[in-house]
């Protein structure tokens, strides 16, 4: 369900930006536009979480379940990858 709901959010973001750029070719305000960028930002990071919830949810949570400790080394790995980026950009 969480994809779904990632989907849905992702594809307002989508509509955001294509405002922001038709607002950009209109010439328009640019704190107008820069408060829609921040808008579609925000939709974006909102679609993330949910995406990274589903993946602890599932994946991570399966991994740890199947006792494999290569498989649950590989899930942490890919998580430790996300969160040293998320710490880049934020």
């Amino acid at each position: 369900m969480k994809h779904k709901d990632s989907l849905n959010i992702l594809k307002t973001a989508r509509g955001q930006i294509d405002a922001v750029i038709k607002m950009i070719e209109d010439e328009r305000y640019c704190i107008d536009i820069s408060k829609q960028i921040l808008a579609a930002i925000s939709l974006l990071k909102k679609a993330n979480v949910l995406v990274l919830n589903s993946h602890l949810e599932s994946c991570v949570k399966n991994a740890f379940y199947s006792k494999d400790p290569e498989e649950v080394e590989t899930k942490i790995k890919e998580l430790e990858v996300v969160i040293e980026y998320l710490n880049k950009v934020v």
